[in-house]
């Protein structure tokens, strides 16, 4: 089959990624890099591999002289609406960042418009290309754990003050009144909600309840750094995410899945499955599918995407749920551990890798520990 030409909208920050993995899919015949769009070309030396690809800023022109099948938008959050409506509008399929979109009103804007443009727009949740989760579906429809009665998700990294300098949007809110919810939980973590929802099998609009949400920042900017969520599915299963960008170095982060007779733990970046039972652990690792590849696999009519706009729709409503919360409470400088080196900025919260941790053990809010920072009165 001849390869499927594709143009890469955004192509810096995290578009290089996609040019890394663009330039493995050439090599293997299965894609075209036929465009770039951004509004700052790519030098000659970062496209090796992937041939000359034509570079403009306009994304409806760009489609319309290539007449690429594949638009992969990795431009910034408030962007991926428009950007996406304009490339299904020009006949190409889509493979767009996550979060898809920065609001619920743009989420169904979007899945409306590609819907009715006929296109599939996978999102990039790499993570739920993992086998991983339909294995621990099964594991759990067979009764390997028992009555399942919660998930919790725990993520831990560490962000310096470069992190939120790199762009105007970084850890912002809002931008001159536009929506961008860039917080730890909705952007860097955004895989740990996708995943447990997905491992619980509640992806519509209508299969999340009320939602409890904790925000706090160290950093000064406007949105979470650390927070925390919970909510209950409509199969009455509890879910919490609680994360950090303010931890020493980087913890994998992880699913606890708690059942009444064991638990399953799935570090879902290196999808590896953890079953805990009868006091033995089983441990293996799962294949992934990448999701680019998966979509040239749908468009040549030998796979079903993975990831398409509609399974978003109950992270987008507790992403509307983070993103309409009061403001981030800061956490007090005492209790931050800062450092200044060549003019990067680095905070730690100290202990905050295990306030996760418990977090995911005891589907708890930050505010029900042992956290000397949190509170639940938040403004």
């Amino acid at each position: 089959m001849s390869p499927v030409e594709v143009v890469l909208v955004g192509a810096h920050g995290h578009g290089r990624w996609h040019l890394d993995n663009l330039r493995a899919l050439t090599a293997a015949g299965r894609v075209r890099l036929a465009g770039i769009c951004d509004l700052t070309p790519v030098d000659a030396a970062d496209l090796e591999g992937l041939g000359a690809p034509e570079q403009s800023a306009d994304l409806a022109r760009l489609l319309a002289r290539t007449g690429a099948r594949v638009a992969i938008v990795a431009t910034p959050i408030p962007t991926h609406a428009d950007l996406t409506l304009t490339a299904v509008a020009h006949g190409a399929h889509v493979l767009l960042e996550k979060p898809p979109a920065a609001t619920y009103a743009d989420f169904e804007r979007t899945l409306a418009g590609v819907t009715g443009a006929g296109r599939v727009c996978q999102v990039g949740f790499q993570s739920l290309g993992s086998g991983a989760i339909p294995v621990i579906r099964k594991l759990v429809a067979e009764g390997a754990i028992g009555r399942v009665r919660g998930i919790g998700a725990a993520g831990a990294w560490h962000r310096d003050s470069s992190y939120y300098a790199r762009a105007p949007w970084a850890g912002r809110r809002s931008v001159g009144g536009v929506a961008v919810a860039d917080g730890a939980l909705t952007n860097p973590f955004a895989h740990a909600l996708a995943t447990a929802l997905a491992v619980d099998g509640s992806e519509g609009p209508d299969d999340v309840g009320a939602i409890e949400v904790e925000l706090y920042h160290a950093h000064p900017i406007e949105a979470d750094d650390t927070g925390c969520l919970r909510l209950r599915t409509a199969r009455g299963t509890v879910v919490t995410v609680a994360v950090t960008l303010c931890a020493p170095g980087r913890n994998e982060p992880y699913l606890l899945i708690h059942g009444d007779r064991g638990r399953i733990t799935l570090t879902y970046t290196l999808d590896r499955v953890e079953l805990e039972r009868d006091g033995t652990i089983d441990t293996f690792t799962c294949t992934r599918t990448d999701l680019l590849s998966n979509l040239v696999d749908h468009l040549h009519g030998e796979a079903e995407p993975l990831v398409p706009l509609h399974r978003t729709a109950a992270f987008m409503r507790v992403l509307e749920a983070v993103r309409t919360a009061p403001d981030p409470r800061p956490i007090t400088a005492d209790r931050q551990r800062v450092t200044v080196t060549g003019g990067v900025t680095r905070r730690i919260l100290p202990g905050v890798a295990g306030h996760v941790a418990a977090s995911a053990e005891h589907l708890a809010l930050f505010s029900e520990l042992d956290v000397p920072w949190a509170r639940r009165d938040q403004p």
